[in-house]
């Protein structure tokens, strides 16, 4: 909406297709271009804190940004190969013992809202999961090289703004993550 209250007329105009890739998706709607994943669930970020109060964190290359990244557990519902994800519980689950050697007894849904409104159409759903077991090494899949980070919760901030300083990109997620971890129940 507007500030006057009204939807603007350009959310009423088709989009059009400039460019269908396997993944993604780039539109125009007016003057307005952006990006639509062609898994239209979204992705879902998992805040998981072991048994010993340690925030798990996961880190690898990402190649548009051409850098290492720290991340939480995370992955796209319904990604190739895993056609069978129905909704961010499932992926939840799957993701976190695929990259973090982690399962979990249960997920609490937290929020859910775009990555990034002005320019994707992507909606993204933390959760955080719950009673967590080792269950094996994570590294992700043969598509990936993830190393696993296990940061005493009471550190993570100080540990993020330390490897921020190494040269590594922090998704910004994560702050809103470890917020969540305080303030779940509010």
């Amino acid at each position: 909406m507007t500030r006057s209250g009204r939807i603007p007329a350009v959310a009423d105009t088709p989009a059009e297709v400039l460019y269908a890739g396997r993944w993604l998706t780039l539109k125009q709607r007016g003057h307005w271009e952006f990006v639509e994943r062609n898994n239209p669930q979204g992705a879902v970020i998992i805040i998981a804190v072991t048994p010993e109060d340690r925030v798990l964190f996961v880190e690898q290359f990402r190649v548009p940004i051409r850098q290492f990244t720290i991340e939480m557990p995370a992955g796209l519902i319904g990604d190739a190969g895993h056609d069978s994800d129905q909704d961010a519980a499932e992926t939840a689950r799957r993701e976190l013992e695929e990259e973090t050697g982690w399962s979990c007894g249960r997920l609490e849904p937290l929020h859910s809202g775009p990555s990034s409104a002005g320019m994707s159409t992507e909606m993204m759903h933390f959760v955080r999961a719950l009673d967590l077991r080792r269950v094996g090494d994570g590294g992700g899949d043969e598509t990936e090289d993830i190393v696993v980070h296990e940061v005493p919760r009471n550190e993570a901030g100080a540990w993020l703004r330390g490897m921020s300083a190494k040269g590594y990109s922090i998704d910004p997620k994560l702050f809103a993550g470890l917020w969540f971890l305080d303030h779940a129940g509010d």
